[in-house]
């Protein structure tokens, strides 16, 4: 391609790019429970969703699910998989995932209940073990996925 074109397009280009990453919609379900501090459930930009970090919470008691990491990774996908729904997404459209675990020895049973919900949709994906998550649960989940426009 000759300059000359790359120098007509440029200005457009620009002015696209600056467009695309200046515009974003919050995204809020009652399906998922409620942020607990200054964040959003999720934030759609430039095609993608941005989910924070889901924990194990019933949204109508906003209670800890009752049960071991099985249990508590089961909701934490539920409430990953409303405020996917809600930014017009889904488990099949996750791009990269992070699962954050309090002991690394739940590693196959989150991965044995993370592998049945998603379906064979297989993101890229980072695991590690932590400190201390919100509420004392034993596993959290983010991703990023695509949407539709």
């Amino acid at each position: 391609m000759s300059l000359s074109v790359l120098n007509r397009f440029a200005p457009a280009i620009k002015s696209h790019i600056r467009t695309m990453s200046t515009v974003h919609k919050i995204v809020q379900t009652a399906s998922a429970p409620a942020a607990i501090g200054p964040y959003s459930q999720a934030i759609i930009a430039n095609g993608f969703v941005f989910c924070s970090g889901s924990i194990p919470v019933n949204p109508a008691n906003g209670e800890v699910v009752a049960g071991g990491v099985k249990e508590q990774t089961e909701q934490v996908l539920t409430n990953m998989g409303e405020v996917l729904k809600k930014s017009g997404s889904s488990f099949g459209q996750i791009v990269k995932s992070t699962v954050f675990l309090k002991s690394m020895n739940d590693f196959a049973a989150v991965n044995e209940v993370y592998g049945q919900r998603l379906g064979g949709a297989l993101p890229a994906r980072s695991c590690v073990e932590v400190a201390r998550l919100p509420k004392d649960v034993l596993v959290e989940i983010e991703c990023i996925a695509t949407v539709e426009p």
